[in-house]
Protein backbone atom coordinates (compact mmCIF):
# COMPACT_ATOMS: atom_id res chain seq x y z
CA UNK A 1 0.00 0.00 0.00
CA UNK A 2 3.21 2.57 0.40
CA UNK A 3 2.82 3.85 -3.05
CA UNK A 4 -1.22 3.90 -2.91
CA UNK A 5 -2.90 6.80 -1.34
CA UNK A 6 -5.91 5.22 1.18
CA UNK A 7 -8.97 6.59 0.86
CA UNK A 8 -11.58 6.92 3.68
CA UNK A 9 -15.04 7.44 2.55
CA UNK A 10 -18.05 7.65 4.26
CA UNK A 11 -21.40 6.89 2.89
CA UNK A 12 -24.34 8.36 4.48
CA UNK A 13 -26.77 6.52 2.44
CA UNK A 14 -30.33 7.82 3.00
CA UNK A 15 -29.70 9.78 6.34
CA UNK A 16 -28.91 13.58 7.18
CA UNK A 17 -30.83 16.58 6.10
CA UNK A 18 -29.41 19.27 4.69
CA UNK A 19 -29.36 21.04 8.47
CA UNK A 20 -27.85 17.80 9.97
CA UNK A 21 -25.19 17.44 7.50
CA UNK A 22 -24.24 20.94 8.19
CA UNK A 23 -23.82 19.97 11.46
CA UNK A 24 -22.05 16.70 11.27
CA UNK A 25 -19.43 18.07 8.81
CA UNK A 26 -18.64 21.56 10.59
CA UNK A 27 -17.95 18.54 14.13
CA UNK A 28 -15.97 16.50 11.52
CA UNK A 29 -13.80 19.62 10.33
CA UNK A 30 -12.60 20.52 13.46
CA UNK A 31 -11.61 16.64 14.47
CA UNK A 32 -8.60 16.37 11.10
CA UNK A 33 -5.99 18.53 10.25
CA UNK A 34 -6.73 21.78 8.01
CA UNK A 35 -4.37 19.80 5.44
CA UNK A 36 -3.89 15.86 5.17
CA UNK A 37 -0.64 14.66 2.79
CA UNK A 38 -0.76 10.81 3.61
CA UNK A 39 -4.41 9.97 3.52
CA UNK A 40 -7.81 10.87 1.59
CA UNK A 41 -11.25 11.60 3.43
CA UNK A 42 -14.40 11.73 1.31
CA UNK A 43 -18.11 11.57 2.12
CA UNK A 44 -21.55 10.57 0.67
CA UNK A 45 -24.25 12.52 1.92
CA UNK A 46 -27.75 11.86 -0.08
CA UNK A 47 -28.44 14.20 -2.91
CA UNK A 48 -30.59 16.91 -1.21
CA UNK A 49 -27.56 17.46 1.09
CA UNK A 50 -24.60 17.84 -1.43
CA UNK A 51 -24.69 21.71 -2.12
CA UNK A 52 -24.94 22.23 1.55
CA UNK A 53 -22.01 19.67 2.00
CA UNK A 54 -19.92 21.85 -0.53
CA UNK A 55 -20.13 24.76 1.64
CA UNK A 56 -19.33 23.12 4.62
CA UNK A 57 -16.65 21.90 3.01
CA UNK A 58 -14.40 24.54 1.60
CA UNK A 59 -10.88 25.00 2.75
CA UNK A 60 -11.28 21.68 4.85
CA UNK A 61 -9.43 18.59 2.85
CA UNK A 62 -11.85 16.31 2.83
CA UNK A 63 -13.66 15.68 -0.55
CA UNK A 64 -17.36 15.35 -1.62
CA UNK A 65 -19.07 12.18 -3.41
CA UNK A 66 -22.50 11.33 -4.57
CA UNK A 67 -24.05 7.53 -4.26
CA UNK A 68 -25.02 7.38 -7.47
CA UNK A 69 -25.67 8.59 -10.97
CA UNK A 70 -27.28 7.96 -13.93
CA UNK A 71 -25.97 7.28 -17.07
CA UNK A 72 -27.28 10.22 -19.86
CA UNK A 73 -26.09 13.67 -18.90
CA UNK A 74 -29.40 14.89 -19.35
CA UNK A 75 -33.30 13.79 -20.29
CA UNK A 76 -36.60 12.59 -19.36
CA UNK A 77 -35.20 10.16 -16.38
CA UNK A 78 -37.37 11.32 -13.92
CA UNK A 79 -36.02 10.88 -10.34
CA UNK A 80 -32.27 10.72 -11.18
CA UNK A 81 -29.81 12.75 -11.15
CA UNK A 82 -26.71 13.34 -13.89
CA UNK A 83 -22.54 13.45 -13.60
CA UNK A 84 -22.75 17.12 -15.20
CA UNK A 85 -25.28 18.18 -12.02
CA UNK A 86 -23.13 16.52 -9.40
CA UNK A 87 -19.60 17.89 -10.82
CA UNK A 88 -21.59 21.56 -10.83
CA UNK A 89 -22.77 21.34 -7.48
CA UNK A 90 -18.80 20.11 -5.90
CA UNK A 91 -18.52 16.18 -6.10
CA UNK A 92 -15.41 14.43 -7.62
CA UNK A 93 -16.28 10.95 -6.70
CA UNK A 94 -19.76 9.11 -7.09
CA UNK A 95 -20.30 5.38 -5.67
CA UNK A 96 -21.67 3.11 -8.41
CA UNK A 97 -22.83 -0.84 -7.82
CA UNK A 98 -23.34 -0.55 -4.69
CA UNK A 99 -24.85 -3.60 -3.03
CA UNK A 100 -28.17 -2.30 -2.22
CA UNK A 101 -28.23 -0.64 -5.45
CA UNK A 102 -28.45 -3.62 -6.93
CA UNK A 103 -30.38 -5.55 -4.44
CA UNK A 104 -32.94 -3.15 -4.43
CA UNK A 105 -33.51 -1.22 -7.56
CA UNK A 106 -32.53 -3.97 -9.89
CA UNK A 107 -28.94 -2.65 -10.63
CA UNK A 108 -27.25 -5.05 -13.18
CA UNK A 109 -23.62 -5.17 -13.89
CA UNK A 110 -24.29 -3.90 -17.04
CA UNK A 111 -25.75 -0.37 -16.32
CA UNK A 112 -22.93 -0.39 -13.39
CA UNK A 113 -20.71 -0.37 -16.73
CA UNK A 114 -22.37 1.94 -18.12
CA UNK A 115 -22.45 4.21 -15.22
CA UNK A 116 -18.63 3.90 -14.61
CA UNK A 117 -18.27 5.20 -18.17
CA UNK A 118 -20.61 8.51 -17.49
CA UNK A 119 -18.25 8.61 -14.66
CA UNK A 120 -15.34 9.05 -16.38
CA UNK A 121 -16.90 10.88 -18.88
CA UNK A 122 -17.89 13.57 -16.81
CA UNK A 123 -14.67 13.55 -14.63
CA UNK A 124 -15.72 12.10 -11.66
CA UNK A 125 -14.32 9.24 -10.14
CA UNK A 126 -15.94 5.87 -9.75
CA UNK A 127 -16.16 3.82 -6.87
CA UNK A 128 -16.85 0.97 -7.89
CA UNK A 129 -18.44 -1.59 -5.15
CA UNK A 130 -18.29 -5.80 -5.76
CA UNK A 131 -19.31 -8.54 -2.90
CA UNK A 132 -20.47 -11.53 -2.45
CA UNK A 133 -23.65 -12.73 -0.64
CA UNK A 134 -23.80 -15.29 2.01
CA UNK A 135 -24.76 -17.98 0.23
CA UNK A 136 -22.82 -17.25 -2.89
CA UNK A 137 -19.58 -17.49 0.12
CA UNK A 138 -20.86 -20.53 1.53
CA UNK A 139 -21.38 -22.28 -1.94
CA UNK A 140 -17.49 -21.32 -2.44
CA UNK A 141 -18.66 -19.07 -5.43
CA UNK A 142 -17.00 -15.68 -3.79
CA UNK A 143 -14.15 -14.89 -5.56
CA UNK A 144 -15.83 -16.14 -9.00
CA UNK A 145 -19.11 -14.00 -8.63
CA UNK A 146 -16.55 -11.06 -7.88
CA UNK A 147 -14.58 -11.55 -10.62
CA UNK A 148 -17.47 -11.56 -12.74
CA UNK A 149 -19.18 -8.51 -11.43
CA UNK A 150 -15.26 -6.83 -12.19
CA UNK A 151 -14.71 -8.09 -15.48
CA UNK A 152 -18.69 -7.07 -16.40
CA UNK A 153 -18.61 -3.61 -14.76
CA UNK A 154 -14.95 -2.33 -16.11
CA UNK A 155 -15.81 -3.87 -19.88
CA UNK A 156 -14.33 -1.72 -22.33
CA UNK A 157 -12.13 0.14 -19.89
CA UNK A 158 -8.05 1.11 -20.63
CA UNK A 159 -5.22 0.37 -18.72
CA UNK A 160 -5.08 3.87 -17.85
CA UNK A 161 -8.97 3.91 -17.00
CA UNK A 162 -8.76 1.21 -14.52
CA UNK A 163 -5.45 2.30 -12.81
CA UNK A 164 -7.92 5.76 -11.86
CA UNK A 165 -10.48 3.88 -10.60
CA UNK A 166 -11.77 2.92 -6.93
CA UNK A 167 -12.81 -0.88 -6.07
CA UNK A 168 -14.88 -1.08 -2.76
CA UNK A 169 -14.99 -4.73 -1.83
CA UNK A 170 -18.31 -4.98 0.52
CA UNK A 171 -19.18 -8.32 1.39
CA UNK A 172 -23.04 -8.41 1.42
CA UNK A 173 -23.34 -10.59 4.43
CA UNK A 174 -21.79 -7.90 6.60
CA UNK A 175 -23.27 -4.56 5.18
CA UNK A 176 -25.17 -2.79 8.40
CA UNK A 177 -25.34 -6.60 9.94
CA UNK A 178 -22.53 -5.77 12.80
CA UNK A 179 -20.29 -8.26 10.97
CA UNK A 180 -17.39 -7.81 9.52
CA UNK A 181 -14.90 -9.94 7.56
CA UNK A 182 -11.25 -10.93 9.58
CA UNK A 183 -8.86 -9.10 8.26
CA UNK A 184 -7.12 -12.20 6.91
CA UNK A 185 -10.53 -13.29 4.80
CA UNK A 186 -10.63 -9.61 3.33
CA UNK A 187 -7.22 -9.55 2.61
CA UNK A 188 -7.98 -12.93 0.25
CA UNK A 189 -10.61 -11.28 -1.64
CA UNK A 190 -8.57 -7.93 -2.24
CA UNK A 191 -5.62 -9.96 -3.29
CA UNK A 192 -8.00 -12.06 -5.52
CA UNK A 193 -9.41 -8.55 -6.60
CA UNK A 194 -6.00 -7.10 -7.42
CA UNK A 195 -4.91 -10.21 -9.67
CA UNK A 196 -8.01 -10.36 -11.92
CA UNK A 197 -7.18 -6.93 -12.06
CA UNK A 198 -3.57 -7.64 -13.57
CA UNK A 199 -5.25 -10.03 -16.13
CA UNK A 200 -7.26 -6.82 -17.08
CA UNK A 201 -5.09 -3.71 -16.97
CA UNK A 202 -1.60 -5.18 -16.28
CA UNK A 203 0.66 -5.35 -13.14
CA UNK A 204 1.37 -1.70 -13.45
CA UNK A 205 -2.24 -0.44 -13.59
CA UNK A 206 -3.92 -3.19 -11.24
CA UNK A 207 -0.66 -2.09 -8.52
CA UNK A 208 -2.20 1.32 -8.61
CA UNK A 209 -6.20 0.77 -8.23
CA UNK A 210 -7.02 1.32 -4.50
CA UNK A 211 -9.13 -1.23 -3.44
CA UNK A 212 -11.24 -0.63 -0.10
CA UNK A 213 -12.99 -2.62 2.64
CA UNK A 214 -16.27 -1.99 3.47
CA UNK A 215 -18.62 -3.70 5.69
CA UNK A 216 -18.95 -2.99 9.46
CA UNK A 217 -16.00 -1.12 9.66
CA UNK A 218 -15.86 0.64 12.90
CA UNK A 219 -12.81 2.41 15.05
CA UNK A 220 -12.29 -1.15 16.61
CA UNK A 221 -11.45 -3.00 13.63
CA UNK A 222 -10.12 -0.68 10.89
CA UNK A 223 -6.51 -0.52 12.33
CA UNK A 224 -6.72 -4.69 11.67
CA UNK A 225 -8.53 -4.20 8.59
CA UNK A 226 -6.06 -1.73 6.86
CA UNK A 227 -2.39 -3.37 8.00
CA UNK A 228 -3.19 -5.73 5.30
CA UNK A 229 -0.88 -5.32 2.03
CA UNK A 230 -4.08 -5.01 -0.83
CA UNK A 231 -6.73 -2.76 1.71
CA UNK A 232 -6.15 0.51 0.66
CA UNK A 233 -9.07 2.28 2.40
CA UNK A 234 -12.38 1.97 3.82
CA UNK A 235 -16.09 2.68 2.84
CA UNK A 236 -18.11 3.40 5.55
CA UNK A 237 -21.56 3.20 6.18
CA UNK A 238 -23.12 4.12 10.31
CA UNK A 239 -19.65 4.36 11.54
CA UNK A 240 -19.15 7.53 9.17
CA UNK A 241 -22.64 9.31 10.85
CA UNK A 242 -20.88 10.65 13.78
CA UNK A 243 -18.11 12.76 13.81
CA UNK A 244 -15.83 10.82 16.71
CA UNK A 245 -16.50 7.66 15.10
CA UNK A 246 -15.43 8.99 11.61
CA UNK A 247 -12.51 10.63 12.97
CA UNK A 248 -10.88 7.94 14.27
CA UNK A 249 -11.10 5.83 11.47
CA UNK A 250 -9.70 8.64 9.45
CA UNK A 251 -6.78 8.58 12.13
CA UNK A 252 -6.24 4.72 11.54
CA UNK A 253 -2.72 3.82 12.60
Amino acid sequence: MATRLPLIAGNWKMHKTPAETAELLSALVTRLPAALSDREVVVAPPFIALETAARALRGSPIRLSAQNLHAETHGAFTGEVSGPMLKAVGCQYVIIGHSERRQYCGETDEQVAQKVKAAQRDSLTPIVCVGETLAERERGDMLSVISRQIRAGLAGQTAQAIAALVLAYEPIWAIGTGKTASPEQAQEVHAAIRHTLVELAGQSSAAAVRIVYGGSVKPDNVDGLLAQPDIDGALVGGASLQADSFARIVHFE
